[in-house]
């Protein structure tokens, strides 16, 4: 018998958000145009965007910081596999602490790091070196949910979470970005990602029936598909921000 996947290891998944191979394609083409020099990307995960981009830009050099070690352990096993383990520096950390701009920043999901969405874009505006690009990453309402809907999200989650979608760029350009892409995850995006998400638990299942803690890990699989089919699924978005500030 084998021990059982720890719940979001994420092993199934290319990318740790509701992101396809074409827009990860079309986002890596968009950011890399400008060629930029150095790349961060805050709460990286296991940086396959980071990868990608550094792959897009030759002599570019890359920066990932996050707190989960697997993930930083991917990552760097993934760099050494495309020979970018000298262009790249995957760092255990708090992103908070970081203070050094880069031409090119990524936050995918990783605003939590400094605090509310509002908060989180004021601290990256001071990390974008001038005339570079953000690409910011956030959930927000696609309708607020009414109380019922959000008793059955993660506990204790709240309308005052999220923001609408305009309101999420209102707050990037009161931070000092412009807007130059506005995109939102679609709903095959969310159901691979979060299908996904929840395979790896389902598959060790389907090969250790018997497993003593068969019932621990099938309790949590359900629990985590709950919270996707009856919480936040087609109320809640992603959205993908590509973020310019001046010269």
């Amino acid at each position: 018998m084998t021990t059982p996947p720890a719940p979001g290891t994420g092993s199934l998944l290319d990318f740790n958000s509701p992101l396809s191979q074409e827009r990860a394609r079309h986002l890596v083409a968009e950011l890399a145009k400008r060629a930029p020099a150095t790349i961060a990307d805050f709460g990286c995960g296991w940086g396959e965007l980071l990868l990608r981009l550094l792959e897009a830009v030759p002599g570019a050099t890359g920066l990932g910081i996050e707190r989960h070690e697997p993930d930083l352990d991917r990552a760097r096993r993934n760099a050494g596999a495309r020979g970018l383990e000298g262009r790249v520096t995957f760092t255990a950390g708090d992103a908070a602490g970081h203070d050094t701009p880069s031409d090119l920043v990524l936050s995918i999901g990783a605003y939590q790091a400094f605090g509310t969405i509002s908060e989180a874009l004021a601290v990256l505006r001071k990390l974008v070196a001038p005339g570079g690009r953000l690409l910011f990453a956030a959930e927000f309402w696609e309708q607020v949910p009414d109380q019922e809907r959000l008793a059955r999200m993660w506990p204790g989650t709240t309308a005052a979470d999220c923001v609408e979608l305009p309101e999420l760029v209102d707050q990037a350009v009161a931070a000092g970005f412009r807007p130059l892409r506005v995109e939102r995850a679609t709903r095959g995006e969310w159901e691979a990602f979060e299908s996904c998400f929840t395979a790896e638990l389902e598959e060790w299942l389907l090969d250790n029936p018997g497993h003593p803690q068969a019932d621990e890990v099938r309790a949590k699989a359900d629990e985590l598909r709950a919270l996707w089919l009856r919480g936040h699924r087609d109320v809640m978005g992603f959205a993908y921000l590509i973020l310019g500030v001046p010269r």
